[in-house]
C-alpha cells in the first residue's frame, strides 16, 4: 500500500499488522492489546477518556488527508483542536453515496467490493487481500458494505476477549476448554456476509486448530437441535430470541448441551429473557451491543446496563436535532463515532438507536459509561402446523427470506393468526410491486414449507410498514391480534 495510505498513529497499541491467534507473533500482539485495556480501565476514568481523545484527533486528522469525502466535509473547519460537536453528523446514505471517496484507500471501488460480496465462498475472507467485508440491510432499507482493517479487527478481538478477565468468567472459560475442547457454536444468518458470520469465519480460517461451527438460524428448530446435541458447544453464542428457544428447549430435556459461558448479540435481551437463558443453561450470558458500522460498542454486566467501550467508542445520546440529551433520558438516536477502523472512518455517525445513558455510576464498579438501549425488538413468530402443532419461527430468520428478495427496500412481516402472515412493502403500485411481492411469497413459502408449514397463508399487506410509536424504529417482525390486523389481499 502507498505511504498515503498507510496508517501513521501515534498509539503503538495499535500500529502493525494482525491476525487472530496462528502465531507466536499474533499470539503476543493480540496479548498486549487486552493488556492495554485492562491497564486504561484500572487506571480509571481520566484514562480513558485521554485514550479516546488522542484516539479521535487521530482519526479525524488521518480521515482528512486520506478520505476524500472527508476532506470535504471538514473543509471550513479548523485545522487543530476540533470538538467533536464541530464535526458534521453522518448517515448511512451519505457514505454509501461516496463510497469510494469515503474509503482511506484508494485501491477501495465499489465496484470491486460488490463482486467480492457476490461470492458467498468469500465469506470471513480479505478483499484484496487487506480487508474483511461486511453488509447490512438494517430496518432502514438502506444497503450497507462496511470494510475493516486489520488493526480495527485486532481491536474488536481485544475488547471481546477483556470480557473474560474476570475472575468467574476465566474460570468458565478453562473449564469449557479442557471439559469440552473449546467447542464453539454461533447461530446465525449463515448465508451472506453479515458481520456475524464473516468474523466468525474470518478466526476459523485463521485458526484452523480451533473446533468453531456456524449454525443457521433458517434450521428447523427440531434439527437445529439435534445438530447441537450431536455437537456438545463449550460455548455458545446467538441471537436472543435464538437463545430464548433454546433454552425453552434445554428446560424441556430436548437440548442437552452444557456450554460454559453463553454470549447474546444482534437484537435486545430483556431482563426477564437473561434469566430464562441462564436458569435453563445453569451458565451466564455475555450481552454485547454492536453494530456494522462498529462491531464491539458495549458488554452487559450483572446489574442489568451496557458499558460502552469509552476508550475505542464514543458515543453520544442526542435529540431529533443532534443536541445532548441528559443522563437518564431516553434519546431519539444515538452518534457513534469508532476509533478502531479508519478505513471508512465512522465519525459521529447516527446509528438510529435510542439510548438512556445512566447518570451514575453503575453499582458493578466500572469506571466505563453505562447504558441502556432500545434496539432491535422483533417478535418470535408461532404458526400452526397442518397437523396443529405449533411452530416458532426466529424473527432474523424470516427477515433474512425476505432480505435476499428485496435488499434495498423496507418491509414489515405481520402475523395475522395461527396460519397467516402479512407482508407490508414499502413499494408503490406497479409492476415493481407485483415483482416484489412475487419474489418475496415465493421465497417465504419455500421457507415454510422447510418448516412444515405449507398450510400457512401469505398475504400482501395494504398497508406500508409502520414505525413502532414508542421507539419510532422499524419493527420488521410483529405479532398482532387476529381483529387488530390490517385487511391484506389475500396472495396464496
Amino acid at each position: 500500500m502507498a505511504r498515503s495510505h498507510r496508517r501513521e498513529r501515534d498509539d503503538p497499541a495499535i500500529q502493525g499488522s494482525w491476525e487472530p491467534v496462528g502465531s507466536t507473533l499474533a499470539f503476543q500482539d493480540w496479548a498486549a492489546r487486552v493488556a492495554g485495556i485492562w491497564w486504561t480501565r484500572n487506571r480509571g476514568k481520566g484514562a480513558i477518556e485521554a485514550a479516546a481523545t488522542a484516539r479521535l484527533e487521530a482519526l479525524v486528522r488521518f480521515a482528512r488527508a486520506s478520505s476524500p469525502f472527508y476532506r470535504e466535509a471538514y473543509r471550513k473547519l479548523p485545522d487543530h483542536d476540533v470538538d467533536l460537536r464541530q464535526l458534521p453528523v453522518m448517515g448511512r446514505h451519505a457514505l454509501m453515496e461516496h463510497f469510494d471517496d469515503w474509503a482511506t484507500d484508494r485501491d477501495i471501488r465499489r465496484d470491486g467490493v460488490e463482486a467480492f460480496l457476490a461470492d458467498r465462498a468469500h465469506i470471513g475472507w480479505r478483499y484484496l487481500g487487506r480487508y474483511v467485508v461486511w453488509k447490512s440491510s438494517g430496518t432502514t432499507g438502506e444497503p450497507g458494505i462496511y470494510l475493516q482493517d486489520t488493526a480495527g479487527l485486532a481491536t474488536y478481538d481485544g475488547l471481546v476477549a477483556s470480557q473474560l478477565t474476570s475472575p468467574s468468567l476465566f474460570t468458565r472459560c478453562v473449564l469449557g476448554s479442557v471439559t469440552m475442547g473449546g467447542r464453539a457454536a454461533l447461530i446465525a444468518a449463515t448465508g451472506d456476509h453479515f458481520a456475524s458470520i464473516a468474523s466468525w469465519q474470518r478466526v476459523c480460517h485463521a485458526n484452523p486448530w480451533l473446533d468453531a461451527r456456524g449454525f443457521s438460524v433458517m434450521l428447523p428448530l427440531r434439527e437445529l437441535v439435534a445438530q447441537l446435541n450431536d455437537y456438545r458447544p463449550a460455548f455458545l453464542a446467538g441471537y436472543p430470541t435464538a437463545l430464548s428457544l433454546l433454552a425453552e428447549e434445554a428446560a424441556a430435556g430436548r437440548l442437552r448441551v452444557e456450554p460454559s459461558i453463553l454470549w447474546s448479540g444482534g437484537e435486545y435481551l430483556s431482563a426477564a429473557a437473561q434469566r430464562q437463558i441462564e436458569r435453563a443453561f445453569d451458565s451466564p450470558v455475555i450481552n454485547e451491543y454492536g453494530a456494522s458500522e462498529c462491531l464491539s460498542i458495549a458488554f452487559g454486566c450483572r446489574h442489568g446496563w451496557l458499558h460502552v467501550n469509552a476508550e475505542w467508542v464514543l458515543l453520544e445520546a442526542v435529540d431529533d436535532e443532534y443536541q445532548p440529551v441528559p443522563p437518564g433520558e431516553a434519546s431519539a438516536t444515538v452518534l457513534v463515532t469508532n476509533l478502531a477502523n479508519w478505513v471508512q472512518p465512522i465519525i459521529r455517525y447516527d446509528l438510529g438507536d435510542s439510548i438512556v445513558v445512566s447518570p451514575k455510576v453503575c453499582l458493578c464498579g466500572s469506571p466505563l459509561p453505562a447504558i441502556r438501549v432500545e434496539g432491535r425488538r422483533d417478535d418470535v413468530v408461532s404458526l400452526r402446523r397442518p397437523d396443529g402443532q405449533i411452530v416458532r419461527l426466529l424473527p432474523l430468520a424470516l427477515t433474512t427470506v425476505v432480505e435476499e428478495v428485496l435488499y434495498a427496500h423496507r418491509f414489515q412481516i405481520v402475523q395475522t393468526g395461527a396460519e397467516g402472515l402479512s407482508i407490508r412493502l414499502a413499494i408503490g403500485p406497479g409492476s415493481a410491486r407485483r415483482a416484489a411481492w412475487s419474489g418475496v411469497a415465493g421465497a417465504l413459502r419455500a421457507y415454510l414449507h422447510r418448516q412444515s408449514l405449507p398450510n400457512v397463508r401469505l398475504a400482501l399487506g395494504a398497508e406500508a410498514p409502520l414505525t413502532d410509536q414508542r421507539s419510532g424504529k422499524l419493527r420488521q417482525v410483529i405479532v398482532a391480534p387476529q381483529q387488530q390486523s390490517p385487511h391484506p389481499r389475500s396472495m396464496h
